[in-house]
């Protein structure tokens, strides 16, 4: 079983930032596509952003140019700095890494609560 550690969701004040941390074992980490996800009450889950191995990015178009993904692999950790938070970014965020060697896999992380108050 492949365990991602995550951590940094909390309560924050609208307009405010946080920084969410997951660990993966280190053969994980190297081969795979690292991304974040979220969930709220009612909703699907929704990508929020993906990092490859060589670094690079994807979006979802509702955080473009407030969240920022990156990865270090001296630390084996993905990270997801958020700036400028609003109400709608309330959600469960979850960890994923994903890849195809030696066989397609997924793996999630236990999800961290992010709290956005107006």
């Amino acid at each position: 079983q492949v365990e991602l550690v995550e951590s940094g969701g909390g309560l924050v004040q609208a307009g405010g930032s946080l920084r969410l941390s997951c660990a993966a074992p280190r053969s994980i980490f190297r081969l795979s596509v690292m991304g974040w996800y979220r969930q709220s009450p009612g909703k699907q889950r929704e990508l929020v952003a993906t990092i490859t191995n060589v670094g690079s990015t994807n979006y979802a178009d509702s955080v473009k140019g407030r969240v920022t993904i990156s990865r270090d692999s001296a630390k084996n950790t993905v990270y997801l700095q958020m700036n400028s938070l609003k109400s709608e970014d309330t959600a469960v965020y979850y960890c994923n890494a994903e890849g195809r060697w030696p066989t397609e896999y997924h793996y999630w992380g236990q999800g961290t609560q992010v709290t956005v108050s107006s």
